[in-house]
């Protein structure tokens, strides 16, 4: 690819999806870890929402009242901050920075800068965790670590999903360029991450890059699925989520495939990603709507379907974009809110400047 290969609508169209997937969710996320995907059907019915196409009505004195009631509708002045899309800009800033020659101890270094550790969860704090036991100031300011990174993947919540939702904006940055793409996903994915954890993360990564250059989801996922071992656990996610496009009760058979696993995992929130891109193809509402409504880590999974299915050239409906302004609103150090034009004018500039 080179300069000319990078498209800007597609790239708008990315934050855009991405920002309204995750907003999408998040009124729903602690509901479905306390009441599974029954809850949210009940939610939904409840509030005359299902199937789930518009954002998530409001019922007072329920959770998503507590919990998310900025991001339900009629309620959205812009996106509010959540992790999933902290990790996109601390992306796009690590390689304003570093370019894409960056590596994992370049991450370390942003996330003791600018990600703060109460916005970190299960992997990531346990890898932010031990940085601040570890580090000396002057590793921040550039000195080399003085032990092992390695130590900050060694934790339980390694194979979780956090790597996979820091990975899409690499894809965006590398069109045409799957290879590229799962390389610098990895990178990143290293600090907190192993084995599927990074599988997830590269995946993710490789199929935004891969989107641009293929002429349907499916092709693209078979470029995607390249960049990961065959045998893996990550492929074989991919693999069930791509089979269940057109089944008679898809999310039942998720909820089933990998009952007693965390909700928060890579591969069964992954093996959803992909049956909601593969069974929706152009309808940007219905793979959202139907990545959340299935449950899980529903602000990720919607985050994660939405930049894609925008990345894809489907246009995202202004009745997506119109409640949040343009505005969204950011965890990391010095920086309260973004402006949506700004992001994509930084992320183009990224990706030419890559593709260079």
């Amino acid at each position: 690819m080179n300069v000319t290969d990078v498209d800007p609508v597609r790239i708008r169209g990315a934050w855009e999806g991405r920002v309204s997937g995750c907003l999408l969710g998040k009124p729903l996320e602690v509901l479905s870890f306390q009441e599974g995907v029954a809850g949210i059907a009940d939610y939904l019915e409840q509030a005359d929402a299902a199937p789930l196409r518009d954002y998530v009505p409001l019922i007072e004195g329920s959770l998503a009242e507590r919990t998310g009631a900025g991001c339900c509708r009629g309620h959205i002045v812009r996106a509010e901050p959540d992790d999933d899309i902290n990790y996109t800009l601390l992306a796009l800033l690590i390689l304003e920075d570093k370019g894409g020659d960056f590596d994992t101890v370049d991450v370390a270094r942003a996330w003791l800068k600018l990600l703060p550790a109460g916005t970190t969860w299960t992997a990531e704090r346990a890898a932010y965790r031990v940085l601040m036991n570890r580090m000396a100031d002057e590793f921040v300011n550039g000195a080399e670590p003085g032990f092992d990174l390695a130590e900050c993947s060694d934790n339980d919540y390694n194979e979780w999903i956090g790597a996979q939702i820091r990975a899409d904006l690499y894809g965006w940055v590398c069109p045409g360029e799957p290879a590229r793409a799962a390389e610098l996903a990895r990178r990143d994915a290293a600090l907190s991450h192993r084995g599927e954890g990074v599988h997830g993360a590269a995946f993710v990564a490789a199929l935004g890059a891969a989107i641009p250059m293929t002429d349907s989801m499916e092709s693209a996922i078979e470029s995607a699925l390249a960049e990961i071992p065959a045998d893996s656990d990550t492929a074989a996610a991919v693999r069930y989520g791509r089979a269940l496009s057109g089944s008679d009760d898809p999310v039942a058979s998720l909820h089933s495939e990998y009952a007693g696993m965390s909700p928060v995992h890579t591969l069964n929130n992954l093996a959803l990603v992909v049956w909601a891109l593969c069974s929706t193809e152009g309808d940007f509402g219905a793979a959202i709507g139907n990545a959340v409504a299935a449950g899980w880590d529903t602000d990720c999974n919607g985050a994660t379907v939405g930049g894609l299915v925008g990345l894809s050239g489907v246009p995202v409906p202004a009745e997506w974009t119109r409640p949040w302004n343009g505005r969204i609103g950011v965890d990391l150090a010095g920086i309260g809110e973004l402006r949506l034009d700004d992001v994509t004018d930084r992320t183009v500039a990224v990706a030419r400047s890559l593709a260079a």
